[in-house]
């Protein structure tokens, strides 16, 4: 697919999904016109990368960490010093305490929603 079409299908710009390539985040074929050219499993390895963006994650360390989200996994462990190993730990952690923190509030609005529903039905 094109890069459009790849944009249109993920939610992000054509410039950011030109970045992601750039930084070895995904990987375009090119045509003999020079146009790129996605496969399908493009469009998962976007929406993994933007949840990581999303969760803080910079893409130096997303680039490390991608081949553990693919299946038959590929791990690599040239690059796995103990700065990296520390810095996602903690970014593991940090994450572990917004999904907490995501789910308390999901909770406490189901309960307000639960609360206003059966106000107004009585």
């Amino acid at each position: 697919m094109r890069i459009g079409e790849l944009s249109e299908r993920t939610g992000t710009a054509r410039r950011l999904l030109r970045y992601y390539e750039e930084q070895g985040l995904i990987i375009a074929a090119r045509g003999a016109n020079g146009y790129r050219d996605y496969d399908e499993a493009t469009v998962d390895r976007v929406i993994q990368v933007r949840g990581l963006l999303d969760a803080g994650l910079p893409t130096r360390i997303i680039k490390q960490i991608l081949p553990c989200l693919d299946k038959p996994r590929a791990i690599y462990f040239p690059d796995a010093t103990p700065e990296m190993l520390a810095t996602l730990e903690a970014e593991r952690d940090r994450m572990a305490r917004r999904a907490e923190c995501l789910l308390r509030n999901r909770d406490a609005i189901s309960e307000y929603l639960d609360a206003v529903r059966e106000y107004n039905r009585v």
